[in-house]
């Protein structure tokens, strides 16, 4: 009983800190409609500043915490507000989202900057010095009462601030109806500032409670957030007090597990995966209302030709063979990534970009195929790269049937719960077996990967790995245009449009996210298994949640709804950022922050990089003159780097002069002096009437 005792106060106490971060989530949440991923993240900032002031500078503890409390977090949150989500406000949800992932995996990337992560920086608990309390046979430290009392008064503070006073009747209001609130004489951007503020004071106070407790990581204290938004759904993103109690299930089912969970070699990934396996169970079991702010801001998803996609896959390959022939052994190691991730961001193509369904577990489904492709593919057959893509299909169908009630935010949710469950535990358990059959994932270790046999020829060295890949890349890209022109495509877009009115029109929800989910995890699987080719060895820390992050915002920032999108992710992900670092070693955690300031920028362009890119470059594909022209000028330089007469820092800059002098010439021919408006009414008379015209007319009266 003395144990059960202790155990439970110790779950109690983390209970609390849990509360006061989901108390905050659900604060921001209820009064902007923005879910905040990057929620633990200020947390995670603030305890580092903490430990900076009191450990690193000295300063007194109660400086320290009025600093940080009263100062710093109220101006991070009024610069998130202002800078980051303010101006992406009016887009979709969707948009709004991937702002908040980009901020987390930017502030994780920050932290590690300033503070070299392989340094140990243990922060003390408040009131280390004083006796502990004693309750019948438990003992309970200041520390722990503090952070218990610290809870309750936030609890009360909130309820009285959100439904006893008019600032909060204002924060509330707002995400509802902005313009009906300003017409009441309510400033809806003020009401905002003060929500971000409070949540972001009580992340820094989340923060700075639970930093003496573990370890004080920069990856590890945001993701500790998993267990607030189990607090939070548990609350349904709108009730405090439902929050708290969700967060003292998690809190003792935590402290429980620790003391009473048996001990094998199976099972110490579970009390670590527990937080995440809840919320999942939580997203399923609990009713979900409308999402507070959502709206639909849908945008086009362009048709490819089938002669453009051909061409395509014609350049992924030749782009390919290029760099094959150029680059050392060691660079193609480096950038032979390009293709093999861009294969992994082409899978978010028809599951977003088609589909409208936000996963944030497809660099998990990667790391499934490289596991299953390391341990059946071992001696290069090639079937085995069919059954990597056939289990990762099947392991997305999995996630599938269980998120088919989940949409937005809650199937984001749903998807990085999956993908912590396997960081955490799946991926570290040992071999076992299962129906008589051996399952051997990364073995608690690392893992050897060889490369494929092909047509008799065993592709072991970084060159052919490269050519394979950059092949790869271009049939998968063949396979999602196909996909996009056909019926299936059809259905997907219709699917993302209106998920009810699809299913009014006889269409199976089911069957369609169950397919797509699929076709999105095989896709990815490939990526993994040619990842792991290219690497020889893969360890589990690869495919994280952490680690795919950048992966999907540089996707995101591309445009999903894009083919392209897979070439120009790998290319933008692991192209400049490993040339910067090779130029300048000293940039490496400047590049570690790109893909972070990238998602952030995408209030600017949320149609994507790619689209916008295929508008200036169209006029030298169609330029009988000037593409002829700029190929025969490649073709000349890449000859003279194979005779070595050029290095590859010259190939790459005269190949990029090249290509934009000559979009550029090719652009001015093109471009035809634009007309002057000549009023309807003058049509026929000061110029010639066009077939176009009839619709227009007809346009205009039936507007009438």
């Amino acid at each position: 009983m003395e144990q059960f005792l202790t155990f439970g106060i110790v779950g109690l106490s983390t209970a609390a800190i849990y509360a006061v971060i989901g108390s905050g989530l659900v604060l921001t949440y209820t009064t902007t409609g923005v879910f905040n991923f990057a929620h633990g993240a200020a947390g995670m900032l603030s305890a580092f500043t903490y430990w900076q002031f009191t450990g690193g500078w000295g300063w007194p503890a109660p400086v320290a915490l009025a600093v940080v409390l009263l100062v710093l977090a109220p101006a991070f949150g009024l610069f998130v507000e202002k800078v980051i989500l303010r101006p992406v406000q009016a887009l979709g949800e969707a948009e709004r989202l991937v702002m908040t992932v980009a901020l987390l995996s930017g502030l994780i990337a920050t932290a590690r900057w300033i503070w070299d992560p392989n340094v140990p920086r243990p922060l003390p608990t408040f009131f280390a010095d004083r006796t502990p309390l004693h309750i019948g046979s438990a003992v309970v430290t200041w520390h722990q009462a503090l952070t218990m009392t610290v809870a309750v008064l936030v609890a009360v503070v909130l309820r009285i601030l959100l439904y006893r006073t008019r600032p909060g009747a204002e924060m509330r209001a707002t995400v509802d109806d902005r313009s009906l609130v300003g017409l009441t004489g309510a400033h809806p951007v003020r009401a905002n500032k003060i929500a971000w503020i409070l949540g972001t004071q009580l992340a820094a106070l989340g923060g700075i409670l639970i930093a003496p407790t573990v370890t004080l990581d920069a990856a590890q204290l945001s993701l500790l957030i998993v267990s607030a938004y189990t607090a939070a759904i548990f609350g349904r993103l709108r009730s405090v007090p439902l929050t708290f109690v969700g967060a003292i299930v998690v809190g003792c089912m935590e402290s429980y597990l620790t003391g009473y969970l048996p001990q094998n070699d199976y099972l110490p990934g579970l009390r670590l995966a527990a937080p995440a396996l809840l919320l999942f169970v939580a997203l399923l079991v609990f009713p979900h209302r409308r999402l507070r702010g959502r709206d639909r801001k849908l945008r086009s998803v362009p048709v490819p030709t089938a002669r453009g996609t051909a061409a395509f896959a014609a350049s992924v390959v030749a782009f390919g063979v290029v760099l094959a022939s150029v680059l050392g052994e060691g660079d193609l190691i480096t950038y032979g990534a390009i293709f093999s991730l861009g294969v992994v961001a082409l899978s978010y193509v028809p599951l977003a970009g088609y589909a409208g369904q936000i996963s944030l577990c497809q660099l998990s489904m990667a790391g499934i195929g490289a596991v299953v492709w390391g341990h059946l593919g071992a001696h290069g057959e090639l079937w085995a790269l069919g059954a990597a893509i056939a289990v990762s299909a099947i392991a997305g169908a999995l996630v599938a049937l269980p998120a088919l009630r989940l949409s937005g935010v809650y199937l984001a949710l749903g998807t990085a719960a999956f993908a912590v469950v396997l960081d955490r535990w799946i991926f570290t358990l040992p071999s076992f077996h299962l129906f008589g059959l051996r399952i051997a994932l990364f073995d608690q270790g690392s893992v050897d990967v060889a490369g494929p046999r092909l047509f008799g020829l065993r592709l072991d060295d970084g060159a052919r790995l490269m050519v394979f890949a950059a092949v790869c890349l271009a049939l998968a890209s063949l396979v999602v245009a196909a996909v996009r022109r056909g019926r299936f495509g059809r259905r997907l877009i219709a699917l993302r449009d209106s998920e009810t009115a699809y299913a009014t029109l006889g269409g199976s929800l089911l069957t369609a996210k169950v397919a797509v989910f699929a076709l999105s995890s095989g896709i990815a699987g490939l990526g993994g298994a040619l990842y792991g080719m290219q690497q020889r060895s893969i360890t589990a820390d690869q495919f994280n949640l952490v680690a795919g992050l950048p992966i999907f915002l540089v996707a995101v920032v591309g445009g999903l709804g894009t083919v392209g999108n897979g070439l120009f992710a790998g290319t933008a992900f692991i192209g400049p950022t490993n040339a910067l670092i090779a130029v300048a070693p000293w940039s490496q955690n400047l590049v570690a922050l790109l893909p972070g300031l990238a998602g952030i920028g995408l209030g600017h362009n949320p149609d994507g990089i790619v689209a916008r890119f295929r508008r200036q470059w169209e006029p030298l594909g169609r330029d009988r003159i000037a593409l002829p022209a700029l190929l025969c000028v490649l073709t000349l330089l890449w000859i003279l780097r194979l005779s070595d007469l050029i290095d590859n820092w010259t190939f790459l800059a005269c190949s990029l002069a090249a290509a934009i002098a000559l979009r550029i010439w090719s652009t001015a021919r093109q471009t035809a002096p634009a007309e002057p408006e000549i009023p309807v009414e003058w049509w026929g008379l000061r110029r010639s009437w066009r077939p176009e015209d009839r619709e227009v007319l007809a346009r205009g009266l039936a507007a009438d």
